[in-house]
């Protein structure tokens, strides 16, 4: 972050958390009060505070809510660090995050939304994230700090026939706090090692009678955590800044408009990996990875992954713009209320990456700028009333994409890329400055209706049908231009051998998918209130996730030409299955919340890595099916006011029931393809036969751990410390992820260990809003890893991703 940033967020928040007194005077005859959070009295029988949320898009309480639904409210961030989606998936076991930087970004619920580790912005996310009822469609968004949140809600399972965009997975519905028409104020200011610096700051208030304004600024800066020996530089920093406003206008008791708009940027030096390990592949011996590096000299820095070293060589860079504007308009009807949604959004994306993840000029340059510009609009009409309740939507969403790539290769890219027993590997020229110059287009527009009525059968038994209507349109274009060193432009028609060996590394290819369909999908709850605070559920739905079109390179045939039939892949069709059952007792002081599931899909978006270098990245196709199933409980006890804990947990089987032409995974790849007759080798066998594919079919899906949980408590004591009442209290939340595969062809060389983490925090809040504590989270600087890699090549190299190593600091909080 700039240093002129940090020090106005600094003395913002100084200045906020110094003169609470003051911003209480203000306006004491407004219409909504400020509402610091109670400490507690200490009685020892108070129940747990009820959770209003508005999942189905009206207030109720969490307990009311048929389906499963996890909620974070603002303390509970703040608390725990969980300042952005990626961290938030300790505390969510049925939440899987996974970044390699924020463009290869995946957020997926119960294993599924979208394919693990794929960059490509043809498809359509599975896991819908809303602000403030505005959809967001990119991905990237999660790895920005959340601005002014007041509750984070997780939403498990088909959420199309409730919200604007059709999610087959789930939603995550993000409600930030809004202007008040009394003064209030907070502020937050965190320093830890790494050096760590965070601060947060909003003031809210009238402008007049019925105008209200707030506004919201956040900050974070930290060093890197892997140390590059080349450059002297740490790594993968945190380097995030946001500011968000809002104006809300009442200009009667029935209607209600809400402006909003934002801008949040980040510039670290990221994201870069550290070596792994090697494993054998069927590929040479003297075209695996030992050899290779061998024949140029080249030593890895660490053969330890969690030394935190690295010598990449080529430049870094993760700038990340999201920005945007909306209006909301909501009109109390008398019979109901009408809302409208208008929204823009902006996405701007400036990456620079090391391709080939060592330390050697082998691919110089990989950039792949992208912008993007999104329109929304959302019209819903929400009925409450005897015996009926019921909703009506439609939603307009169009997306248009523009992204310019640049791949070069470097001065070792032929004795690296080429085969040894050729004499061009031997002459650095062939592949110094072979350049790929992309032009890539999306335009995507998605119109839908929907809605969902609850009947009232009896007193105990509801019923609640849902459907959908949605049409998707994809118009694509990819279009790469090849051009060597000399600046001859590579093509398949040349029959010179060096033109032959530059695009059997980077092929020249043109090609334009597209994809258009109706859809229809359709859903039915049935609710049971077993007693007022033992409630069941039941759920199935039918539901599709639109189809999508490849924007990152297809393979070529034996001509030259792109093999157009993958060019667009089909839609999945979702079958839901999901029984709940929610209860309280001991007078709400314990809850227990229950659900199992099962989703079918056909057809399901899959990635495929193949195995020509030439094709930049890997890109989607259709597995036959995929099956998601498993069991989740959320429980919380707070026995008095002065002690809480909770626990959730999740059991999850999601397995490819059919995919028997799956990529094959790096041990059975990089051979001579078997022929008739012929028997593949065994795995790792140098210079072996390869299958053409592989059956993975009941193997596990990437990225989800069967077995996940949470877990955590909080005790406090009533004190006077400094002549200000208040508590002193200790905390603390651990989370728990089985191993999960880094591969979408599940891989021995790629499967990664359960990992445990633990935070900690003790600290001092008083009834007047004010808050100190210190923490340390990975409290135990356990060694683990986000995801690992597999370079394209068939060399065996692995690469990987850790996590945060220990981290601690020390945060204020004030609020009036």
């Amino acid at each position: 972050m700039h240093p002129q940033s940090v020090a106005l967020l600094l003395a913002a928040t100084s200045l906020l958390a110094v003169n609470p007194v003051r911003a209480q005077e203000v306006d004491p005859g407004s219409r909504q009060g400020a509402t610091p959070p109670s400490v507690g009295t200490g009685a020892r029988d108070a129940p747990a505070p009820e959770i209003v949320v508005t999942a189905r898009r009206r207030q109720e309480t969490a307990q009311q809510v048929p389906l499963a639904i996890s909620v974070v409210d603002a303390d509970k961030i703040d608390n725990t660090g969980a300042f952005n989606v990626g961290r938030l998936q300790q505390l969510v076991p049925s939440l899987n995050f996974y970044s390699s930087n924020p463009r290869n970004s995946a957020v997926n619920i119960r294993g599924i939304g979208v394919p693990f580790g794929l960059t490509n912005d043809g498809f359509d996310q599975g896991v819908g994230i809303y602000v403030d009822d505005v959809y967001y469609n990119r991905v990237a968004s999660a790895t920005f700090d959340f601005l002014d949140v007041a509750q984070i809600e997780v939403l498990r399972g088909p959420q199309g026939t409730l919200y604007g965009k059709n999610t087959t997975a789930g939603a995550i519905n993000i409600t930030t706090r809004q202007p008040t028409f009394d003064f209030e104020g907070r502020a937050e200011v965190s320093i830890g090692n790494l050096g760590f610096t965070q601060a947060k700051a909003s003031v809210s208030g009238p402008l007049s009678e019925n105008v209200a304004a707030r506004i919201a600024f956040s900050g974070t800066d930290r060093r890197g955590t892997i140390r590059n020996v080349r450059t002297g530089a740490w790594i993968n920093e945190q380097d995030n800044l946001g500011i968000r406003g809002q104006i809300l206008w009442e200009p009667s008791a029935t209607v209600e408009v809400t402006l909003a708009g934002d801008y949040s940027t980040q510039d670290p030096e990221c994201c870069g990996t550290v070596f792994v390990r090697t494993g054998a592949t069927q590929r040479a011996l003297n075209r695996q990875y030992a050899a290779l590096a061998a024949a140029q000299n080249y030593q890895v820095v660490s053969t330890n992954p969690f030394d935190r070293r690295t010598d990449i060589d080529a430049n870094l860079n993760a700038g990340n713009t999201i920005a945007g504007a909306s209006a909301r308009i909501r009109w109390d009807t008398g019979w109901g209320e009408l809302t409208s949604i208008t929204a823009w959004r902006l996405w701007d994306w400036l990456p620079e990456n090391d391709r080939d993840f060592t330390g050697l000029p082998i691919t110089s340059v990989s950039q792949n700028p992208s912008q993007q510009n999104q329109w929304t609009q959302e019209l819903r009409f929400n009925h409450d009333g005897d015996g009926i309740d019921f909703l009506l939507g439609a939603f307009a969403f169009y997306q248009e994409v523009r992204t310019q790539g640049t791949q070069a290769q470097g001065s070792a890219a032929s004795a690296w890329l080429l085969a040894p027993s050729s004499a061009l590997s031997r002459d650095p020229s062939v592949l110094n400055g072979l350049t790929a110059t992309n032009d890539i287009r999306l335009d995507n527009l998605s119109l839908a209706v929907f809605g969902q009525a609850s009947f009232e059968l009896t007193d105990s038994l509801s019923i609640q049908p849902g459907v959908r209507l949605n049409y998707d349109k994809k118009d694509g274009l990819y279009n790469s231009v090849v051009t060597n060193g000399s600046g001859q432009l590579v093509t398949f028609t040349s029959t010179d051998p060096r033109i032959v060996a530059q695009r059997g590394v980077l092929a020249p290819q043109f090609f334009e998918p597209e994809f258009d369909d109706w859809n229809v999908s359709y859903d039915v709850t049935l609710a049971y209130a077993i007693t007022p605070d033992i409630r069941a559920h039941a759920t199935y739905a039918r539901t599709f996730k639109p189809g999508g079109v490849n924007l990152n390179g297809v393979p070529n045939d034996a001509a030259g030409n792109p093999v157009l039939e993958v060019g667009a892949v089909d839609p999945e069709r979702v079958s839901h299955y999901e029984i709940g059952l929610k209860s309280q007792f001991l007078d709400g002081r314990a809850t227990v919340n229950l659900a199992a599931f099962r989703t079918d899909i056909r057809d399901y978006q899959a990635q495929v890595v193949n195995g020509q270098t030439g094709v930049l990245r890997g890109y989607l196709a259709n597995a036959d099916a995929v099956r998601t199933q498993g069991i989740e409980i959320d429980a919380s006890l707070r026995p008095s006011a002065r002690f809480n804990t909770y626990i959730s947990g999740a059991y999850t089987d999601a397995t490819y029931r059919s995919f028997p032409d799956a990529p094959c995974p790096p041990e059975l790849s990089g051979g001579t393809t078997v022929g008739a007759g012929q028997s593949p080798s065994a795995p790792g066998t140098p210079g072996g036969l390869s299958p053409a594919n592989c059956d993975i079919s009941g193997q596990r899906l990437p990225g989800v751990s069967k077995y996940a949980l949470s877990f955590g408590a909080e005790g406090n004591l009533p004190v006077t410390l400094l002549g200000r009442e208040g508590q002193i209290y200790l905390g603390y939340d651990g989370s728990y992820r089985s191993d999960f595969s880094s591969n979408p062809s599940p891989s021995a060389y790629t499967w990664i260990d359960g990992y445990d983490l633990h935070n900690l925090r003790a600290g001092f809040r008083t009834d007047a809003g004010l808050n100190t504590f210190v923490w340390v989270r990975n409290a135990f600087d356990e060694d683990y890893f986000e995801q690992l890699q597999v370079p394209s090549g068939n060399t065996g190299l692995i690469v990987g991703n850790p996590g945060d190593p220990r981290t601690w600091g020390v945060t204020v909080q004030a609020q009036f």
